[in-house]
């Protein structure tokens, strides 16, 4: 064994094993190298190709329906035994959930396979190829044989090992070892919601059942309760579990208080891995080709060439074009090619535009549009334009007006100042036209003359005139055009010095003859198909036989066939051609290819050609093919021919190969694989220098500075034979064309620039080239460089492959939370299950996180044949990301894994030791901050002439204004037209109340104390029985009635509140009492359960002997009963003498008198809307217009032109009226001004709200209603919760009685720091600064209450710059729940708080929502500061994740804004697992659209990983009366599979 400092050889026996013989082709050594240093394999290791093996070969590869253009037997090896370790331990993926019409099962008939152009420009398949069944020979025999061997750790090689069939050598129990144990070395454990673990193996299971179901609606589903006390059922919950399992999360432990603080969440940044391979070599030296020889009869230019063979070859053929079937269609002879060549250069020049004015001089830009089967016209176009000096263009032929990337070509036409295009007869025929017949101006495309080029439409040139022709020079010859990676296209000039020298270069490199035959099958317009099809075989007057794309399709023989029949010394074509040739070949007897002295291989530089050459050779060695025939080279637009492997005559001179580690190529390290891994890459050089050039590769990024030796860099090629600049670009081009390669000292290798060819690879032994990859299809993740072609040919040697169409994946990277991250999308076959895609799917994930050790972020994918073509039908790789990330690629499958790659998320938050409150808390200082408390107007202050203060009751008023204004019209209610309904006086409301109360007592016996439920539509009824009530000495509960339309699930709701609140009687109207005993009804409720019920259509005439008068204002007055977010229903008391105070404080920070209207569209059943529609009335004896919200869904504009007629100054509504109106009158507003609506007059609108102010409706209302009058400060918002009603409520004064002084301030808005906020922290930043978040003030403190923020855990009080838990202190606070349903003994502590150190007198009420104060500079009217309350959220709806506190509807606000198929939006967490939900308003075939957009969106803005992402119809997010989302219903009813969801993503 050989052990010198720098040399690295490996064992023989090892490196063969490594080396299948499958990928030898017979007699070839291998080189392992390592720093240059190259090491030939000893004769006897070889293996003959025996007849036998190699026919097995035939037998097996013509089945094959893979694509051998990527196959690589190691290769595939190395996927199946990656595979193979997960066999045992079974895969723990859940499988989404899929609505069945999302399933679609197509019949095979119906469906045809993919058209022309299902293979891509490197790729593709035959149409008889479908057909074929896949290659599992590794899958499945000799894997079986191999893991039995691994498993009985045998280390006696076998003895069939160096056939093909065989899966492997001695090696192979260790390949299987290595693959059983790896665990990825830690490419950074997954982020955890809590903790980081590293725990992370990709586990898939395939769940039984079938995929799609029915679910039943919401409400009667078999609930099982788990120790949360949530209902879940057992499928969704299962899969959750299962993912959980799967990313095995510990429970986060409890936050402490106080904490550094420094809330600048840092991304992680990746740790460079201290084992990773660095370059050790010397520096590499530039290597220089040969001399380029000067010989004797070179032409001076190509047009001289031309001319010398159109005058004394005239009858040589130069190009004979081929039909579909393969025969002859046409011979041009050099002597056609000039004349017609003369015609269109006289044509050009003279016959387009006027003499003065002709349209294109030399000089000027053509447009060459020919189609892929007439190469003949081409060519005769394109020396026509050589001829007359103008620069040639070439393009595709646009098929439609919005082709994948034409509008791209149209701009490089534009910026070229391309006019003309000229083109074929019968592609000027083909091209769209207009009705009128003209041909449309394509999207992006400059105005064109089309000009047709056939001789039979130009004119004859006269017989003195002669084209002028130069010696080459440095005027450009031709443009060629490149697309970028980001879609874009560029114009590569090309000199007509550069263009002979090349045609030189060529020449000498392959030994061109006169009179050579060369078969040509790639792409005539462009690269390596113009070179030597078109420009290179006319300087040497060789033969070109074309080969079309269209027969290549009919009859992928058909090249080999020609290489026969003309006894071709030459031919060009890409590893795709020959893999066809392979899979077509069908024991041809009369092929004989030993005419072939070189065969190039144009994509030889794509590191997964070696197969194609490989299985080629093996295949065709038996008809004649020799070795050292095949010439793979490599080529780029800018540089032109990069390399080319030499044909030699020497078949005892091997070419090159190295078998390389994947995991050093990830580092840009060249090391030969030594320790037996999987994970390697076998390239084939592509030959030498070319003549005239010298190469040397430089450092992918930064300045160029040369590499070492064992490093892999951009080779950069200087010559004369290249591209010069891209056109129009100077800065572009000074990057590329203008590069001067550093030595580490740092002094430039040459005065000559050197070009970059875009190639990455490096110069091995020998002088050898080695291309690995190309600088577009490069991905950085995580500091670690992967190749897209490396990673889609993993993806295609996962087994089995009969569902994902060969060439139809695309592998890119988009950028999320600062990384690359991996996509891949690939076309699936119609026949393919779910459970195959999804099968395929988990395979591929293991296979490229075990050989490349790298995360993929998401694979989708999609129906056959939807991807974005090219021309020549590859995907279209940057139109397939642009629709990726836009959300319209519509694929019919999607895996996230954002889980397994997202590696670089904030630290989770660590909470620092507690700090006491002795230390903290200095009079009203906490930390040093001041504390944040706050109050409203004193009323004891207050000096107001208020008659109703005399009275303790309620009743006691409303008595009194009977006495003293019994015709004061206190209520109106309009009707769904704008009229009133009914109306009430004062006297009216006090003879009605009488009544009922005699009713209540007679008919109900109900004694004093009793609670009596009130379930009436809003309107005049249900206030004259809550006063009826009060008369009687009853207690009240409003109830909002069953929906007539939806009884089942609204009565339960109404039983349970009447249960609830122990209600001895239910009033109610008759209507309702026929509803209730209907037969819906008894369905949902069994009738004989209801108390007793009260019909108050039909009263007693009499008056009751006496009103009851309470003996204490502290008995309970009414109760009120309401549904929280979190699905709680509570119900508070509110005493009498609560009562009072409340109606006293609404009247003073209103100013409401009799004199005054306000109109009310709300709700009155329960908080301030029950308040202000029943109760303020009363007290302050103003009129209230009433306005049922239900009304406004027949007439959206009922409540504002009833604002307008009536000359309101004072209104208060919800938010779900606000929005009703922002939706349903935005297009109105002229209409409404042609009605007469005007808003000048309201001074305050109050949206009635228990949440945090919705700054966007609030502000769009605004904006959309301004034009008719209304005041853009006159909309504010108020805040009230379960332990007092109203807390905040901000009218604005504008006007006159702001100027008197009466008011407050404006509300105002503030930005805070998001990433802060989730530390509870407040930090104000500047408006549209990155993670801003606006927060309107929710209001005006009420007269009478007082505030101060806490900290929910230690109940300590907290700093102005704190966020915490608003705590109240008022006279109107609720005196405590009557009850709760379900967690009693949580809420004693809700009504009488203290705090645990500052003032601990003082009892409060805690509010539940966390919130901030901040001091303003503004003044109240008594000149003193005024304090702003801003809520921010519900604490029982915050989620804690990674330690930090998110509130959902920021994350929703984000997620909606992410696609606009998303209508609504709602977030809850589960198992620590984050769930969006997510309302779809599209065709289901979005759906999948929206799952990878969530999910990104959610990761950049809120460093959240989404657990599970749910795709529904609109309207399935529940929400209340109040507009509010019910997150928690929705969170059950997911749980227990009552959604009916179109698609649930699990995100690994």
């Amino acid at each position: 064994m050989l052990r010198t400092a720098n040399i690295g050889v490996c064992d023989i026996r090892e490196a063969a094993a490594r080396e299948r013989a499958a990928s030898t082709a017979g007699n070839r050594p291998l080189f392992y190298f390592r720093f240059g240093v190259d090491q030939a394999l000893p004769q006897e290791r070889r293996t003959p190709v025996t007849p036998s093996s190699s026919s097995r070969y035939h037998r097996r590869r013509s089945s094959g329906s893979r694509d051998e253009r990527y196959r690589s037997d190691v290769h595939t090896e190395a996927v199946q035994a990656a595979l193979a370790k997960h066999k045992e331990r079974k895969m723990a993926v859940p499988m989404p959930s899929k609505r069945r019409s999302l399933v679609v099962q197509t019949s095979m008939d119906a469906y045809t396979p993919p058209d022309t152009s299902s293979g891509s420009e490197d790729e593709g398949s035959v149409q008889g190829d479908s057909q074929g069944t896949p290659t599992s020979s590794q899958g499945s025999i000799n894997m079986e044989h191999w893991i039995s061997q691994a498993i009985h750790g045998s280390t006696t090689s076998t003895t069939s090992s160096s056939s093909t069939q065989s899966g492997g050598s001695g090696a192979a129990h260790r390949l299987a070892d290595v693959m059983a144990q790896t665990h990825i070395e830690n490419h950074s454990a997954p982020p955890d919601v809590t903790t980081y673990t590293s725990e992370h193996s990709i586990q898939v299971e395939r769940p039984q059942g079938s995929t799609a179901r029915v679910a039943p609606k919401y409400g009667n589903a078999e609930l099982m309760e788990t120790g949360d006390g949530v209902p879940v059922s057992s499928r969704v919950s299962a899969k959750i579990q299962q993912l959980v399992n799967t990313l095995k999360r510990p429970k986060r432990p409890p936050l402490r208080e106080f904490f550094v603080d420094d809330f600048e969440e840092l991304l992680e940044v990746q740790q460079p891995d201290p084992n990773q391979p660095k370059p050790e070599g010397a520096q590499m030296l530039a290597m220089r080709g040969e001399q380029l020889g000067v010989v004797t009869n070179w032409p001076p230019s190509l047009e001289a060439a031309l001319q010398r063979w159109g005058t004394i070859s005239p009858k040589a053929p130069c190009l004979t074009t081929m039909d579909t079937n393969g025969k002859p269609l046409y011979i041009l002879t050099y002597g056609k090619l000039w004349t017609r060549s003369m015609k269109v250069a006289y044509n050009i020049l003279h016959k387009l535009g006027t003499k003065q004015e002709p349209m294109v001089r030399p000089g000027d830009r053509v447009a060459l549009v020919f189609p892929n089967n007439d190469p003949a016209a081409f060519m005769v176009a394109f020396y026509g334009c050589l001829l007359a000096e103008v620069v040639p263009v070439p393009i595709e032929v646009p098929l439609t007006r919005k082709d994948a990337g034409s509008q791209q070509i149209g701009f490089l036409l534009g910026s070229c100042g391309v006019t003309v295009a000229l083109t074929s007869d019968a592609c000027h025929k083909g091209l769209p036209k207009s009705p009128t017949g003209e041909i449309p101006q394509f999207k992006g495309w400059p105005k064109l003359l089309w000009f047709v080029t056939e001789s039979k439409h130009l004119s004859k040139p006269p017989r003195d005139w002669f084209p002028h022709i130069k010696d080459a020079n440095n005027d450009t010859a031709y443009i060629e055009y490149k697309t970028c990676k980001d879609g874009s296209v560029l114009g590569v000039t090309v000199t007509r010095i550069a263009l002979l020298t090349h045609c030189q270069a060529l020449t000498q490199a392959c030994g061109y003859t006169e009179a050579e035959t060369i078969v040509n099958v790639l792409d005539f317009k462009k690269d390596v198909g113009l070179w030597h099809g078109i420009l290179t075989s006319v300087m040497n007057m060789m033969h070109v036989i074309s080969i079309p794309y269209s027969l290549m399709k009919v009859n992928p023989l058909s090249w080999i066939q020609k290489v026969c029949q003309y006894k071709a010394k030459v031919a060009c074509v890409k590893s795709r051609d020959m893999h066809w040739a392979l899979v077509a070949h069908r024991d041809q007897r009369d092929i004989n290819l030993s005419s072939l002295r070189m065969l190039i291989v144009a994509d030889g530089a794509n590191p997964w050609s070696i197969s194609s050459c490989d299985a080629f050779l093996n295949v065709f060695q038996s008809k004649g093919l020799r070795q050292e025939v095949i010439c793979p080279c490599a080529s780029s637009p800018e540089a032109l021919t990069v390399a080319i492997r030499r044909p030699t005559d020497d078949s005892n001179q091997p070419p090159g190969r190295g078998v390389l580690s994947m995991h050093g190529l990830t580092y840009g390290v060249i090391r030969v694989d030594s320790e037996e891994k999987l994970s390697v890459l076998t390239v084939q050089d592509v030959g030498l220098v070319m003549p005239g050039a010298i190469m040397c590769s430089v450092k992918p990024d930064g300045i160029p500075q040369l590499c070492k030796t064992d490093e892999i860099g951009e080779l950069c090629v200087c010559a004369i034979a290249t591209g010069t600049s891209y056109y129009g670009l100077s800065g572009m081009t000074k990057n590329t064309f203008e590069v001067f390669p550093m030595t580490s000292s740092g002094a430039p290798i040459s005065e000559y620039p050197f070009i970059r060819t875009g190639l990455l690879g490096f110069i091995g032994p020998g002088g050898l080239v080695f291309v690995i990859g190309k600088m577009d299809g490069l991905m950085v993740v995580s500091g670690r460089r992967h190749n897209a072609d490396d990673i889609v040919a993993t993806a295609l040697a996962v087994e089995p492959m009969k569902f994902v169409y060969r060439g139809r994946i695309a592998v890119f990277s988009v950028s999320v939370l600062h990384d690359e991250r991996i996509v891949i999308v690939a076309e699936q076959r119609p026949d393919s299950t779910e459970e195959d895609s999804f099968q395929w799917m988990s395979r591929v994930l293991q296979a490229i996180d075990s050989i490349h050790q790298v995360g993929v972020y998401c694979l989708a994918l999609v129906p056959a044949n939807t991807l974005p073509k090219t021309p020549l039908g590859g995907i279209h790789l940057s139109e397939t990301k642009q629709l990726f990330l836009e959300g319209s690629l519509h694929p019919c499958n999607v895996l996230m894994c954002p889980h397994t790659c997202v590696t670089n998320l904030p630290k989770p938050r660590q909470k620092q030791p507690e700090i006491g409150p002795a230390s903290v808390m200095v009079g009203n200082l906490v930390s040093g901050k001041r504390i944040a408390q706050a109050s409203g107007r004193d009323l004891g202050q207050i000096e107001d002439n208020d008659q109703a203060r005399k009275f303790l009751f309620l009743s006691e008023v409303l008595q009194w204004r009977a006495q003293t204004t019994p015709d004061h019209v206190l209520y109106t209610l309009l009707n769904c037209r704008g009229t009133i309904a009914n109306s009430l006086t004062c006297v009216q409301l006090h003879k009605r109340a009488e009544k009922i109360a005699v009713m209540l007592m007679e008919r109900g016996h109900l004694q004093d104390g009793d609670h009596v439920a009130l379930v009436y539509p809003p309107g005049i009824d249900l206030i004259a029985a809550f006063y009826g009530c009060l008369y009687a000495g009853c207690v009240p509960i409003t109830v909002r009635p069953p929906h007539p339309q939806n009884i089942a699930t609204t009565l339960p709701t109404v039983k349970m509140i009447v249960e609830v609140s122990r209600s001895a009687c239910l009033m109610t109207t008759q209507l309702i009492c026929k509803l209730l005993r209907s037969r819906e009804a008894a369905a949902a409720v069994d009738i004989r359960t209801w108390p007793p019920v009260l019909d108050t259509d039909d009263l007693p005439k009499k008056r009751p002997a006496q009103i009851y008068k309470p003996s204490n204002p502290d008995t309970l007055a009414y109760l009120d009963f309401s549904v929280s977010t979190t699905g709680m229903l509570a119900g508070v008391k509110m005493s009498h003498a609560a009562t009072s105070a409340f109606c006293r404080s609404i009247k003073l920070q209103c100013e409401l008198y009799p004199s005054r209207e306000v109109a009310i569209c709300l709700d009155p059943y329960c908080g301030l809307g029950f308040v202000l529609w029943c109760l303020c009335s009363v007290y302050s004896g103003h009129q209230s217009i009433l306005i049922p919200p239900s009304e406004l869904e027949t007439n959206p504009a009922l409540w504002l032109l009833a604002v307008s007629q009536y000359k309101v100054r004072d209104t208060f509504c919800s938010y779900s009226v606000m929005e009703l109106c922002t939706k349903g009158l935005g297009s109105q507003t002229e209409s409404l001004k042609a009605r007469g609506l005007d808003l000048s007059r309201v001074r305050t609108c109050v949206v009635v709200a228990e949440e945090r102010p919705r700054i966007a409706l609030t502000q769009s209302f605004s904006k959309l209603f301004k034009d008719l009058g209304l005041h853009p400060r006159a909309v504010s918002t108020s805040f009230g919760c379960r332990v007092n009603l109203a807390i905040c409520l901000q009218p604005h004064r504008l006007g006159k009685l702001a100027e008197q002084g009466t008011s407050g301030p404006d509300p105002t808005t503030v930005y805070v720091d998001m990433r802060a906020l989730r530390h509870d922290r407040v930090r104000l930043v500047e408006r549209g600064s990155p993670h801003s978040l606006p927060l309107m003030e929710s209001g005006k403190i009420l007269p009478g209450v007082r505030i101060i923020i806490a900290n929910p855990e230690t109940k300590g009080p907290l700093g102005d710059s704190h966020l915490g838990e608003i705590w109240v202190h008022s006279a109107h606070n609720a005196s405590g729940y009557f009850t709760i349903y379900g967690d009693e003994s949580l809420q004693s502590d809700h009504f009488n708080s203290r705090l645990s150190f500052g003032d601990t007198q003082t009892v409060w009420a805690r509010t539940g929502y966390l919130g901030f104060l901040r001091r303003t500079e503004l003044t109240d009217a008594n000149g003193e500061r005024h304090d702003a309350l801003y809520v921010v959220g519900a604490l029982d709806e915050a989620m804690e994740l990674r330690g930090m506190r998110y509130h959902p509807i920021d994350i929703e606000t984000s997620v909606i804004r992410a696609h606009k198929s998303i209508t609504e939006c709602a977030v809850f967490t589960w198992t620590n697992l984050l769930v969006v939900v997510v309302e779809l308003d599209g065709s289901e075939q979005e759906a999948l659209d929206l799952v990878p957009l969530v999910t990104n969106v959610v990761l950049e803005e809120h460093y959240l990983i989404v657990g599970v992402v749910v795709v529904v119809d609109i309207g399935v997010i529940p929400i209340n009366s109040r507009g509010e989302k019910q997150r928690m219903h929705l969170r059950d009813g997911f749980l227990a599979d009552q959604l009916d969801p179109i698609y649930v993503a699990y995100n690994m």
